[in-house]
């Protein structure tokens, strides 16, 4: 994937690591349209940012996400890159099932099902395209999992291989995989994590995930240093030691 010149759609960025990364891309000169469920969000993000594209969509409906991809795919001819930045985290506890089955089946249809639906809308698409980038969106709890989140650390996990996958299974076409595995973040993913000493500020984040885009353009997975404590645990040989770690130090892992 090159850094400039590109068409991207990113569903999930009204806010957060979405939003950020779609202000960015934007000013490394690609045409970028962001996408989210709120239409008065998205009028009030792209009237204090006009240069940005806004298309409304709710993921976890699979009528919102084919209505989207054709007003995308009609407006935006050169459409290559798809960023599928939509994501939900829930602190759960599995001891009874009426605390946890309804909050998994949520994370589920929109972590799970979302990116399978996404890129059945916009594979064909991105088919015609010389060179095209679907980006996935994993996190650093599918490698090692914080305990107070079984779910999404599940069904990141899941995204992980899904990519791993389509980069085999899509190999014959024009369309390159890239997983983007994001440590904590300072977001608003779940309560407390904006002001969390244990997440990595925003613009830092951002910053390196765009300088590895530029600087490392065939990079399957895009790992900026601080994710790569989870991610390669199991690699070095000390993942016990990495969950222990991680439970031990996150704000939510005692709740």
């Amino acid at each position: 994937m090159r850094i400039s010149g590109n068409t991207i759609f990113i569903p999930g960025s009204t806010s957060g690591i979405g939003l950020a990364l779609a202000l960015a891309l934007r000013a490394k000169g690609n045409t970028v349209i962001i996408g989210g469920r709120r239409k008065q969000l998205l009028d009030d993000i792209t009237a204090e940012h006009p240069e940005l594209g806004a298309v409304q969509i709710d993921v976890s409906d699979p009528a919102s996400i084919s209505a989207a991809a054709e007003k995308v795919i009609a407006d935006y001819r050169d459409l290559n890159v798809l960023i599928g930045m939509a994501g939900i985290m829930q602190i759960e506890d599995w001891h009874r099932p009426e605390s946890f089955l309804e909050s998994a089946e949520s994370v589920v249809t929109t972590n799970v099902l979302g990116p399978i639906r996404l890129i059945a809308a916009f594979v064909e698409h991105l088919r015609t395209r010389s060179e095209a980038t679907i980006v996935t969106v994993s996190s650093g709890l599918g490698f090692a999992p914080l305990k107070v989140t079984p779910s999404y650390n599940g069904s990141k996990a899941f995204v992980h291989m899904l990519t791993e996958s389509l980069r085999l299974q899509l190999a014959d076409t024009s369309i390159e995989l890239k997983e983007l595995v994001p440590p904590s973040v300072a977001t608003d993913l779940i309560p407390g994590q904006r002001d969390s000493s244990f997440a990595m500020p925003l613009e830092e984040f951002v910053g390196e995930v765009v300088d590895i885009l530029e600087n490392d353009p065939d990079a399957k997975e895009i790992l900026v240093d601080r994710v790569k404590f989870l991610r390669y645990g199991e690699a070095r040989g000390d993942y016990d030691d990495v969950v222990a770690t991680l439970n031990d130090s996150d704000p939510h892992a005692g709740d």
